[in-house]
């Protein structure tokens, strides 16, 4: 029996299961796979807290982007306000200014034109009282006339002025 290879191979098999339950293999096996395990898993959970932070991140960046896109719309409304708003209050301005130079302009119109009838009554009335003065040379004479023409003379200067 001894010299039969296969006996060998069984004996050398029960010594090798001997050997390996002896040195707990099947345990530290496991322990290894456990450990691999337990690796993988911490592995996966921090992969899905990764990815929840990731799909954290990317609604935070959303949400700043959808709320940069309605503060710029926001500007752009203000600044078409304010740009309106300053279009109005410069046209009111002008249309002041060009009121207020209008109202000069027609005050000094007005003064030209007061200013003009007032010269043009003095040359009337300077030329009333030198046409009466020819009249009253030509048709009255002495001293009768010099009093008459002086005392109209007199009286045409205070009504004209």
């Amino acid at each position: 029996m001894l010299m039969d290879p296969e006996v060998w191979v069984a004996i050398a098999f029960v010594l090798f299961i001997c050997l390996i339950l002896y040195y707990n293999v099947p345990g530290m096996a496991l322990k290894a796979l456990d450990q691999r395990s337990a690796a993988i898993g911490r592995e996966l959970e921090e992969a899905r807290k990764l990815r929840a932070e990731a799909e954290t991140l990317l609604a935070d960046y959303r949400r700043r982007t959808a709320n940069a896109e309605v503060e710029a719309q926001e500007i752009i409304a203000q600044a078409e306000r304010e740009a309106a708003a300053y279009a109005s209050e410069a046209r009111a301005s002008f249309d002041e200014l060009i009121t207020r130079r209008l109202t000069v302009a027609e005050q000094k119109i007005k003064l030209e034109e007061e200013k003009a009838r007032k010269q043009i009554r003095a040359q009337a009335a300077e030329l009333a009282v030198s046409a009466a003065e020819q009249l009253l040379q030509h048709k009255v004479t002495g001293k009768i006339a010099d009093d008459t023409i002086a005392t109209s003379l007199d009286r045409i200067k205070k009504r004209l002025h």
